[in-house]
């Protein structure tokens, strides 16, 4: 591709751009400062134009700008995530999140001359696969601090830094400020506290207002700085409504709640409940870092783990408390409950546990059951799984013990159980499984595994198959929790994406939707009647699909 020649003459500060671009011992941050006016816009401008292209050299390539970094540390914070498929709240997991993939990246922040992003400037530099381009007005709080760090500055206000011929003929083609100035406008502030409004509006200068705000605004304000880095997206007002509604606290304004429904009418989902940090009726049950849908004993129940290893089932209905395993070993990382109501556990060590507490008592309990101690189908299925390290975990029942698949960190799944097999699915570590039984004719079924890998892919299998060779979904990210069921539509997958994406597919009828609401999402889960439940931090939200195609398919 052919780069032109940037404005103003600045084809000597162009050349050192892209010699530090290319130059793997200079500093990772480059300073690009002068006075106002001096073409320090147009030269990045440049760069970012040809540096964003496809088929750019890599020692080129711009990955991520954000040109309104000078406003708010938190949009800044959403826009470079967002740019770079990760998902942060605050710089400190913007900074985590980058420098788990080693890959070069560079950034670009014009017209940063306020002192409240630098701070996380210098922390993305320290990173040694960052590179960082800040320009930045010379003697602003911004430049004072970036200066005196390791850098690369450019002081285009130096005549080494252009060709003054083509500087001069650039300068006299520039309109006088004094004499194309328009007559002042008055604008009508936004109303923070109007749900319509802040849906409506832009973004980020929402953002930018709820972060002076010391006011709640009705619970609006906390809402969004939720969701903040979902909602900042290009999208329709009824998607930004739905995602605020999903983050709603029930200390919220009771008026903004519907008004927030009515906006999102138009959305692909509803919400048929959200439980958020904070809130009282019923109790939210905590951060979730693992869900799984109940059966048997715990039909009409999720079962959740959260951080600190406490299982708990939730009802399904509004996620009013059920009850709480006594669990006391290690954390479970993964979950799948077996069709009595026994759950299964993949220990953060990579082991497998059963825990009946919850289980449905089996015919013949009581005296005869003394008797007759054979094992249980857990034990039996955990007496296969002895001296397996595992990273994922899924069940599905069987015309026996069912089936178990276990994937591991070099791709592979096994399947343990009334069928035994192994494939290797993924490149990398695979992150989690799920697990159908298919009917075939008359009483056969067949088991289907879905595999979620750190490669972004997601592949279905049929044990005793050759696996597929293309993946059923990708994306440029890892997958962090997967789902699958039997629905009225057919088979139906659920995925959430490490770019805080969460996926719904069924199959049969190629309904496919997403949701993104702001926060890393920790899993998901998919109930037969289509609902789709999602944990986070600080939030868990029961999302209903629109069902408007003509073919029964998802809208």
């Amino acid at each position: 591709m052919r780069w032109e020649r940037p404005a103003a003459g600045r084809e000597p500060a162009a050349a050192a751009l892209l010699g530090w671009l290319a130059d793997p011992q200079a500093p990772r941050l480059c300073l690009v400062s002068g006075s106002e006016g001096c073409g320090k816009s147009q030269l990045l401008a440049w760069l970012v134009h040809h540096g964003s292209q496809s088929g750019v050299p890599a020692e080129r390539a711009v990955h991520a700008v954000v040109s309104f970094a000078g406003q708010s540390l938190r949009g800044t914070v959403w826009s470079i995530a967002d740019q770079l498929g990760v998902v942060a709240r605050a710089p400190g997991e913007l900074a985590v999140a980058l420098g788990r993939d080693p890959r070069r990246t560079v950034i670009v922040l014009p017209d940063l001359h306020d002192e409240d992003v630098t701070g996380l400037a210098l922390d993305l530099v320290r990173l040694p696969h960052v590179r960082l381009l800040v320009e930045s007005r010379s003697g602003s709080p911004a430049h004072r601090v970036l200066s005196h760090a390791d850098c690369a500055e450019l002081d285009l206000d130096l005549a080494q830094w252009r060709d003054q011929r083509r500087f001069e003929q650039w300068r006299a083609a520039q309109p006088d400020d004094r004499t194309t100035a328009s007559p002042a406008t008055v604008e009508t502030p936004l109303d923070l506290s109007d749900p319509v409004a802040v849906c409506e509006a832009d973004p980020w200068e929402v953002t930018s207002a709820y972060d002076r705000s010391d006011d709640d605004h009705g619970g609006l304000r906390a809402a969004w700085l939720r969701a903040g880095q979902s909602l900042c997206r290009e999208q329709p007002p009824a998607s930004r409504s739905l995602v605020l509604l999903g983050l709603l606290g029930d200390s919220a304004d009771p008026r903004v709640a519907p008004e927030l429904r009515e906006v999102a009418a138009g959305a692909d989902w509803g919400v048929e409940w959200s439980r958020v940090r904070g809130d009282l009726t019923p109790p939210w049950p905590g951060p979730v870092t693992t869900l799984a849908v109940g059966k048997g004993s715990l039909a009409d129940c999720l079962v959740a783990v959260g951080p600190d290893g406490t299982v708990k089932a939730v009802r399904m209905a509004d996620a009013g408390a059920r009850g709480r395993l006594p669990h006391n070993r290690s954390r479970p990382v993964a979950m799948a409950v077996m069709t009595d109501g026994t759950v299964l556990m993949l220990d953060e060590h990579g082991r497998v546990e059963a825990e009946s507490g919850w289980a449905a008592l089996p015919a013949g309990a009581g005296l005869a059951g003394l008797l007759d101690e054979g094992p249980t189908s857990a034990q039996r299925l955990l007496d296969s799984l002895e001296g397996h390290s595992s990273t994922a975990l899924a069940h599905a029942a069987g015309d026996d013990l069912g089936i178990v698949a276990l994937g591991d960190a070099t791709g592979t799944v096994r399947i343990f159980g009334d069928a035994t097999d192994s494939a290797r699915l993924h490149e990398g570590r695979v992150n989690a499984l799920a697990a159908l039984s298919v009917p075939l004719d008359g009483d056969v079924t067949v088991p289907l595994i879905y595999s979620g890998g750190a490669d972004g892919t997601v592949r279905a299998w049929s044990p005793g198959r050759a696996p597929m060779t293309a993946p059923i979904l990708q994306r440029a990210c890892p997958v962090v929790s997967l789902d699958a069921t039997f629905t009225r539509n057919g088979p139906a997958t659920v995925v959430a994406w490490g770019d805080g994406t969460v996926e719904c597919v069924h199959w049969d009828t190629g309904g496919q939707q997403t949701f993104r609401p702001g926060p890393p999402v920790r899993a998901v889960a998919l109930a037969a009647d289509s609902r789709v439940l999602v944990g986070m931090d600080e939030a868990l939200i029961c999302l209903v699909p629109k069902t408007t195609t003509g073919d029964g398919g998802i809208a």
